[in-house]
């Protein structure tokens, strides 16, 4: 044994002398909360999308289609030239109809792992309820509230000062 931990000899123990770690054991947690705890301060931050991202990944999608006609080409056996032609009209023909829009509808057609994706269409989706619930811009969550708590302290200071007099 070593360190002075456990039996010294196991002999006359019923044991075999191994010494086991208490899994069971629960350690104290960090006094630190994981959370903030004052959630005034909090506010929602949307995840701004990486446009450089989206932009390759559009353009990847496009060259995944340009290589699939160029194979499917190579194996009909057409001229290199022709299929330069095609390849390249077809790929000026995608970038010009993915520049205008983006072809999903919201964030159903996403994979998981699409995260800038999800966060455009997500940005998207809460431009337009916000127009179309007529929401100003610079609406600030719990305003109203806000705005209300300020009258009530206001009418209670001008009581105080019509009783003083």
């Amino acid at each position: 044994m070593s360190s002075n931990v456990g039996l010294t000899t196991p002999r006359g123990s019923g044991t075999s002398g191994y010494v086991q770690r208490n899994l069971s054991h629960l350690r104290p947690r960090d006094t630190v909360a994981p959370y903030p705890k004052d959630l005034d301060g909090v506010k929602h931050r949307q995840r701004q999308p990486d446009k450089n991202i989206l932009n390759h990944d559009r353009l990847r999608e496009i060259e995944v289609k340009v290589y699939d006609l160029q194979d499917k080409l190579e194996e009909e056996g057409v001229d290199e030239e022709e299929i330069e032609l095609q390849t390249s009209a077809l790929r000026k023909k995608l970038t010009t109809a993915t520049d205008g829009a983006d072809g999903r509808n919201g964030s159903r057609g996403f994979k998981p792992h699409q995260v800038h994706e999800l966060a455009a269409a997500k940005i998207e989706e809460s431009e337009k309820l916000r127009k179309a619930l007529g929401i100003r811009e610079d609406y600030e969550e719990g305003s109203h509230w806000k705005r209300q708590e300020e009258r009530l302290r206001d009418s209670l200071a001008e009581g105080g000062r019509n009783g003083e007099r």
